[in-house]
């Protein structure tokens, strides 16, 4: 990796807020500049700005090409998972531009960054003692051919690559590299605890059934989206193998960067839970975030926070007295089936609204074209399907 120039550096420095396709056409009015590579560095630290914030905030970081960029974690999310680990020992196989690494780090006494890409440890090696992180040590090698040969330690993590060979993205666990499955009696072997990445589109019945270590699957969304599913395995004490009914969950929320308390449970628990139907939509909705819509803890939502779900496939709740729901929270405004008189005046004067469709045999597209609503504005619809099997449209603010 070659230095970076004073003049570079300088023009890096005062440019970073800029159109980077704009500057990088402006190559000719700045000769003493490395412009390809302030650009590459300036379009790195505005997606640091939003998406690693202490790195953006650490002067002298370097970055990487944007693939890289789009592929490494959030700072929100690698904080979640440093807050799940501890110990002396950690490594991590598959480190890429290291920002998982540099947080879960922080909480091990010694630390191995092993990676494939010569670039991605010139970079590692420049970064980590700028973030304070000097106790790392940067292997380049292939991970698997270092899981073979190296010493046991406390924590190893992984976050496989989910690209094919032809850079389209792949989901399931053995069509990942490395393959997990493949690898999964070794890993537990070298590491007392191994958190694997899996894909956030993986369904969670493939990775009971195919792991055979597996303890705990976390669920992260940020800001309402499914961002990541990360697995904890480990070797059994006593052949103490779990059924998949036994795995504890977790549903971890991220709002604004700020995380919540994680819903848990297991599928035993779920099956177990007795879930109340609303005979009719209440003052208060409720709809489950993104995590829990993707790990289904619907009778223990109903359970645990006393409120009413209105059928068995809409995923939303109801109830009297506003409660703190793990997800969107909304006051009930009106409701109306789908009689055309009914409906001209529960949308009369509404011409904007957010709308969503549960459990309802038309899509978002087609509905809002028939009530010739436009995108936006401060009112909520539900379209949706109540236990009795009654269509209704559900006008809301948020509460």
């Amino acid at each position: 990796m070659n230095p970076i120039s004073t003049e570079t550096e300088t023009f890096i420095q005062e440019h970073r807020q800029d159109d980077v396709r704009a500057l990088a056409l402006q190559a000719g009015k700045y000769p003493q500049v490395d412009m390809a590579e302030a650009v590459v560095q300036i379009a790195g630290w505005q997606i640091a700005e939003k998406k690693i914030p202490l790195w953006a905030q650490t002067e002298g970081i370097l970055y990487p090409q944007h693939l890289s960029m789009e592929q490494c974690s959030s700072e929100v999310t690698a904080r979640y998972k440093a807050s799940l680990v501890s110990g002396e020992s950690f490594a991590d196989l598959t480190a890429g531009l290291g920002v998982d690494c540099s947080f879960m780090a922080r909480n091990f006494s010694r630390a191995t960054y092993v990676e494939r890409q010569e670039i991605l440890c010139d970079l590692a090696r420049h970064n980590f003692p700028l973030l304070g992180l000097s106790h790392i040590q940067v292997c380049q090698a292939d991970g698997v051919t270092y899981l073979q040969q190296m010493e046991p330690v406390d924590c190893l993590f992984l976050d496989p690559a989910r690209r094919d060979s032809h850079g389209g993205k792949t989901v399931a666990i053995s069509a990942c590299e490395p393959d997990v499955c493949a690898l999964e009696s070794l890993l537990v072997e070298k590491g007392r605890c191994v958190w694997v990445k899996l894909s956030p589109m993986l369904d969670l019945g493939t990775a009971l059934r195919e792991l055979k270590y597996l303890r705990e699957i976390h669920i992260v969304a940020v800001n309402n989206e499914c961002k990541e599913l990360i697995a904890l395995l480990k070797k059994p004490l006593d052949n103490d193998y779990l059924s998949g009914n036994e795995i504890r969950m977790f549903c971890e929320q991220a709002v604004n960067n700020l995380l919540t308390t994680p819903f848990s449970f297991t599928l035993s628990e779920e099956r177990n839970a007795v879930c109340t139907w609303a005979e009719e939509v209440e003052d208060y909705l409720y709809e489950p975030g993104a995590s829990l819509l993707k790990a289904g803890p619907y009778r223990l939502l109903s359970e645990r926070y006393g409120v009413r779900k209105l059928q068995a496939n809409s995923h939303l709740y109801t109830s009297r007295q506003e409660v703190d729901f793990p997800g969107r929270r909304f006051r009930v405004l009106d409701v109306t089936d789908f009689g055309k008189k009914n409906l001209k005046q529960f949308l009369q004067g509404v011409e904007k609204a957010n709308l969503t469709v549960r459990n309802f045999p038309t899509s978002v597209a087609e509905l809002r074209k028939k009530l010739k609503l436009k995108e936006g504005g401060e009112l909520y619809l539900f379209a949706t399907t109540l236990h009795a099997g009654q269509k209704v449209l559900i006008k809301c603010v948020k509460a």
